[in-house]
């Protein structure tokens, strides 16, 4: 049984949004969680070259200005690594991830901390975690040629150790916004809860 999750929220709206309905539903089949939510439509700092030289001081030899920087990078690790489940509201914008979600992305995919490499390649650290993705889109079909979030999410789990990856769709909703999104609600009241 599931007794925390994180929720991660990356669409810019934060009333209609599709992707948010989608994330309230499937919370709503874990009554008894604990939930954190991070909002991502606020912005998410992208990572820049003092980002890169902390992360890369080993952690007993970092400035104070060097913990400040990656002090963001940390409270959001320690999020997914409090989880037992991720429940990610996606909506796909352009054929791919939302500019937030790739910068959380960013801040929580570190060596040695999320992932590290090994002579067999890379193994995720954060293992034992279950992905639950709510993905809206309007014209690109989940799963299709087009879609560069979902391949890229899944991947990007995985890369840090999430391998049981769920995903709820509310694809392509210009078609056939209603058929659409009642499929989608079936996906939701199908989950293993």
């Amino acid at each position: 049984m599931t007794n925390h999750i994180l929720r991660i929220d990356a669409s810019a709206r934060r009333t209609g949004s599709v992707s948010r309905d989608l994330a309230d539903r499937i919370l709503s089949r874990f009554p008894d969680a604990t939930v954190t939510t991070r909002d991502l439509s606020g912005g998410m700092p992208l990572i820049d070259e003092s980002w890169v030289t902390a992360n890369f001081t080993p952690a007993d030899e970092r400035t104070k200005a060097q913990r400040e920087t990656l002090a963001l990078s940390d409270e959001l690790i320690a999020e997914v690594t409090a989880a037992d489940t991720l429940v990610i509201g996606l909506p796909i914008y352009n054929f791919g991830v939302p500019a937030t979600l790739k910068a959380w992305v960013d801040q929580v995919a570190r060596a040695g901390v999320t992932f590290r490499y090994t002579e067999t390649g890379p193994e995720g650290l954060l293992t034992g975690k279950r992905a639950i993705v709510a993905v809206a889109s309007g014209g690109t079909e989940a799963g299709s040629e087009i879609d560069f979030a979902t391949g890229y999410i899944r991947h990007v789990l995985s890369f840090i150790g999430i391998t049981e990856v769920d995903f709820v769709a509310a694809d392509r909703l210009m078609l056939d916004p209603e058929a659409t999104l009642k499929a989608a609600h079936a996906q939701v009241e199908a989950l293993a809860a």
